[in-house]
């Protein structure tokens, strides 16, 4: 009968070399997870981008060129959903109330200028849409 080797505990060069295979694995797994997650993102926005069409295309570069998202147009001018009559009137009293000539701010003013112009754009963009909506043909 043979007699067992006892093992030897575990010396310093091992001890490393598992942390480093621990290390590498978590890596691996970590590394896995977030390129699926950027995959899937990817994918996200992709089909947001479509389902937007070429309104979405002309509504981005509006922003581009106004500074401003829709969102924070509508925020600054506080308009839930885009009415023109909405808009106007609540852009009518923010400018009033922030002239410089009663104690307002400049550039606050200027702000909801610029707000204004960007909402007057996706008005303009959605009316368009809606124009070539109606002239396709229906079959």
């Amino acid at each position: 009968m043979r007699t067992p080797v006892p093992r030897r505990p575990p010396g310093n060069f091992e001890k490393a070399k598992y942390l480093a295979q621990i290390i590498v694995m978590g890596a691996q797994v970590v590394g896995r997870a977030f390129a699926r997650a950027l995959r899937q993102e990817f994918a996200a926005s992709r089909a947001a981008a479509d389902a937007r069409g070429r309104a979405g295309h002309q509504s981005a570069a509006a922003s581009n060129l106004s500074g401003l998202s829709l969102q924070e147009a509508q925020q600054i001018l506080n308009v839930s959903k885009l009415s023109p009559e909405e808009v106007q009137k609540n852009y009518e009293h923010l400018f009033k109330v922030n002239d410089k000539s009663v104690g307002g701010s400049f550039y606050l003013q200027s702000k909801v200028v610029r707000a204004k112009e960007r909402l007057d754009e996706e008005l303009r963009i959605q009316a368009q849409e809606e124009k070539e909506k109606e002239q396709v043909p229906r079959t």
